[in-house]
């Protein structure tokens, strides 16, 4: 739409997650060496909460990319699924047969000669869960017994959750401690502070060719600033929308008019307490 125009390769805020864009946030770089070295040192349980839009899913892809030719992954990104499902998905992603996969002992044992042997010419495996928030109580418990597949020296199998804070609270449940023992690193995603937001819109803008100076004025940062909440999903939307402003103006700055105008366009952000009478 508004490529052409300020001279872009392609829409450098698309809500699509694309690793090419990741920036390397103090928070997002901390939570990734985190991931990096915990599954080198062979822990069994890692996880990373964050609330909506902060990133996760592409942390999430950044891992697996980083893994990838490394360790044998298997990748859940919907994991509202049963015990049963779950040994199904698990299954299917380090293609393992399973002939009667609600039979937790033979799932089990099945999946247990799998990564025994992977664990000779690999090394552990990685198993990757995202939204794992929406994973039912007995799902997560059949997590934990997959954990359990060990020999006297290692994990077979390390497990990472990727998860919004509701995530935090299920595994603060009592009936859950046995498996919420079991996390040995944890970490929480953070906003952006209007300093990095600053940083963000610069970056993206660089990655999809921008080379010109400032096309965000500054106030017109601030305000995507302060409407986001340095939240980056919504920092995506609300400069997308702006240049789309700015873009239907004819205009080749991004100005807080732009902006203002994106706000009102934007629920999620007008909603937000404060923002309406502060900002439009």
């Amino acid at each position: 739409m508004y490529e052409a125009f300020f001279g872009l390769r392609d829409a450098p805020f698309s809500l699509t997650p694309n690793t090419r864009y990741f920036l390397r946030a103090p928070s997002h770089g901390q939570a990734l060496e985190l991931l990096l070295v915990a599954l080198r040192q062979k822990e069994g349980f890692i996880k990373v909460s964050g609330e909506v839009g902060t990133g996760k899913t592409l942390l999430c892809r950044l891992l697996l990319n980083a893994l990838e030719g490394k360790l044998t992954t298997a990748y859940i990104p919907n994991p509202q699924l049963g015990p049963t499902e779950l040994f199904e998905a698990i299954a299917d992603e380090l293609g393992v047969t399973l002939d009667d996969p609600s039979n937790t002992h033979r799932a089990l044992s099945a999946l247990q000669q799998y990564l025994i042997d992977n664990a000779v010419s690999s090394g552990a495996a990685v198993l990757v869960i995202d939204e794992a928030q929406s994973m039912p109580v007995e799902t997560l418990e059949t997590l934990r017994l997959l954990t359990n597949l060990e020999t006297e020296s290692r994990k077979l199998l390390q497990v990472v959750l990727f998860g919004q804070p509701e995530l935090d609270e299920l595994l603060a449940r009592p009936d859950l401690r046995q498996l919420s023992q079991r996390i040995t690193f944890q970490h929480r995603l953070e906003t952006l502070s209007p300093e990095m937001v600053a940083d963000y819109l610069q970056h993206r803008l660089a990655r999809a060719g921008w080379n010109g100076g400032r096309l965000f004025q500054p106030r017109a940062v601030r305000l995507i600033s302060r409407a986001s909440g340095g939240t980056p999903r919504l920092i995506n939307i609300l400069a997308h929308k702006a240049l789309i402003a700015a873009y239907g103006r004819g205009e080749r700055e991004v100005t807080s008019r732009h902006v203002r105008q994106a706000i009102r366009d934007t629920d999620s952000v007008v909603r937000r307490p404060g923002v309406l009478g502060g900002l439009v």
